[in-house]
């Protein structure tokens, strides 16, 4: 069996590693007529093509600093940051990997038996956010009203900029998909022509105190999907150095992806070949690999300059604007 594992010691970039994993992998599927790994393949060739072509990232980015540029317009005395990155090789491949595991093993536990072929591959084809933007913004302290508490006035403005985005990403040639009534808001403060685009982690708010608004767009120009979060300095504090920062999340996701079990071993290929690739994954010591641009200590102290391992960085756009200072009225 093929892993990713397999060609992260010989010192070759990204891009080589992907293509000799994607040629590889073809092969063997071919091969064992795996249909699975055929859909893998796909996937690999999908993020292939996003690290290769940076002129429709330098057009995309473009378009949302339009949004950045409205914003500052619009809201002169919010603070805000734009940022935007491609998912790393190493999490999408965990990725595809983990959705494997967890469909076939809920599906087992569900139903005795494995889920067919083409559910599995329905369930694989649903990849949104190997590019994804996320918008953080803040009300100033010194511009809130007496009494007014920050985040409730921040939460205002997040859901009024939310209501303006679709529209004016729609214009700009991209296209907003629904969420299909999953995490559907029940805020007021969001308007009722957009909440179908919207999946609303504020208004039912998990365990570990995650919120955020998320909605998936697809870029007409690069053929290619990207989702956009919006979110409040202390929601994103919550998400980044909170209860539900995102290293507590991926262990919770890699929990998750450990299971087998209820999975008797050597019944299903699918399965077998999809968490065995995600527990390597997960025994990957970075300061043993040889990837070009990639220098790591330990599997916390990492130089990634490739976006092996933490995501290659699209855009960062930070609005401090002098008007934040000012009294308004």
């Amino acid at each position: 069996m093929i892993t990713l594992n397999d060609y992260l010691y010989s010192g070759d970039t990204v891009l080589k590693i992907l293509q000799k994993y994607t040629r590889d992998l073809r092969k063997e599927a071919k091969l064992t007529h795996n249909e699975i790994d055929m859909m893998h393949v796909n996937f690999l060739i999908q993020i292939t093509e996003l690290l290769e072509h940076n002129d429709f990232l330098t057009a995309q980015s473009q378009k949302i600093r339009e949004f950045y540029k409205y914003m500052a317009h619009e809201y002169p005395f919010l603070a805000f940051t734009f940022k935007g990155r491609i998912k790393s090789l190493i999490r999408a491949e965990e990725k595809f990997n983990g959705y494997i595991v967890e469909y076939i093993y809920d599906y087992y536990t569900k139903h005795g038996t494995y889920p067919p072929v083409s559910e599995l591959k329905n369930k694989l084809s649903c990849f949104r956010d190997f590019i994804a933007y996320r918008i953080v913004l803040c009300m100033p302290k010194c511009h809130l009203k007496p009494g007014e508490d920050q985040e409730t006035a921040s939460i205002r403005y997040l859901y009024e900029v939310a209501n303006v985005l679709p529209g004016f990403l729609e214009e700009r040639g991209f296209t907003v998909e629904s969420a299909y009534g999953v995490k559907k808001s029940t805020s007021p403060l969001l308007n009722e022509d957009v909440k179908m685009y919207y999946r609303d982690y504020i208004c039912g708010t998990n365990g570990e105190g995650y919120q955020s608004l998320h909605i998936t767009v697809y870029d007409n120009s690069s053929r290619s999907f990207m989702e956009v979060q919006l979110r409040t300095q202390k929601m994103d504090d919550t998400a980044e150095i909170g209860p539900a920062n995102h290293l507590g999340y991926e262990k919770k996701q890699q929990d998750e992806r450990a299971r087998r079990d209820a999975i008797p071993e050597g019944e299903c290929v699918y399965f077998d070949e999809a968490y065995e690739r995600g527990i390597r994954l997960l025994q990957l010591e970075l300061a043993d690999l040889d990837v070009n641009m990639f220098s790591a200590v330990d599997n916390s102290l990492i130089n990634d300059g490739c976006g092996l391992f933490r995501g290659r960085l699209i855009l960062p756009y930070e609005h401090l604007s002098r008007f934040q200072n000012d009294v308004i009225d």
